[in-house]
């Protein structure tokens, strides 16, 4: 059993593989950190591995040093993974970013991807046929928009997210609201279209916590998968332990 820990902006991610396969899955607020020993308690884990885009809290920190089984970090350009990452800044690379990249390439082989994950920010990455992350974009997500609207300005009101959404809006919040999520909508989806028509047979991975109504062309090919970066990671996990293996038998 291996456990995966994928600390976001927004939440905390725990999540048992079973080899490949994942077995549950249990995402965690900050002032919730009591369920981490409660979840280790469940499974018999053998290793594990965290990566972080946040803060850690210092009482994650300290559980994840008294684990009773390895854990690794997952640092970018540092920890060794199983895709070649061009990235000109290795070092800076969001390690969400390269978790997702390895799950793809790793499904995909001869393949080339794009990845959209909507959540805090919505990024764009694309690794290639040959088994290259060769970068992306960030661009602020749905609530960076929305608080954006209201913090810059004197009088525009923070909306939720939820509600009605017409193609135009009719008041100041559904105009809001239809500016930011239709705005992302048609961002998404600009860029779906410019890709898909630079490179054959493209795939396109969505992930994230934000659901939009995307609407794409025929033949292109479109897949939802909301576990990308805690596959990545165990992929990432399962890689370095063999390469172990393979060092202690030489």
């Amino acid at each position: 059993m291996n456990l995966i820990i994928d600390i976001g902006n927004t939440c905390t991610k725990l999540v048992c593989f079973n080899g490949k396969k994942i077995v549950e899955e249990q995402r965690i607020d900050k002032g919730e950190l009591h369920f981490v020993d409660e979840f280790c308690r469940k499974y018999n884990f053998e290793r594990g591995i965290y990566s972080s885009v946040a803060n850690m809290p210092k009482e994650l920190q300290r559980k994840i040093s008294k684990m009773p089984f390895p854990m690794m970090e997952l640092v970018s350009g540092v920890t060794p993974v199983p895709i070649v990452n061009k990235y000109a800044t290795p070092l800076t690379l969001g390690t969400d970013r390269l978790a997702a990249a390895v799950a793809v390439a790793s499904k995909n082989p001869g393949r080339n991807v794009m990845i959209i994950d909507v959540g805090t920010c919505i990024t764009y990455d694309f690794v290639s046929a040959k088994g290259e992350y060769l970068g992306g974009n960030i661009s602020p997500g749905p609530s960076m928009r929305f608080k954006a609207l209201n913090q810059f300005t004197a009088r525009l009101p923070l909306v939720e997210r939820r509600g009605v959404t017409p193609d135009v809006g009719t008041t100041t919040i559904t105009a809001i609201r239809s500016g930011v999520l239709n705005g992302i909508k048609y961002e998404i989806e600009g860029y779906v279209e410019k890709y898909a028509k630079e490179y054959d047979d493209l795939y396109i991975y969505l992930t994230g916590g934000v659901h939009l109504n995307l609407e794409f062309s025929e033949g292109i090919h479109i897949f939802t998968d909301n576990y990308i970066v805690p596959k990545g990671l165990n992929i990432i996990l399962r890689y370095n332990d063999d390469l172990k293996k393979e060092g202690q038998n030489k």
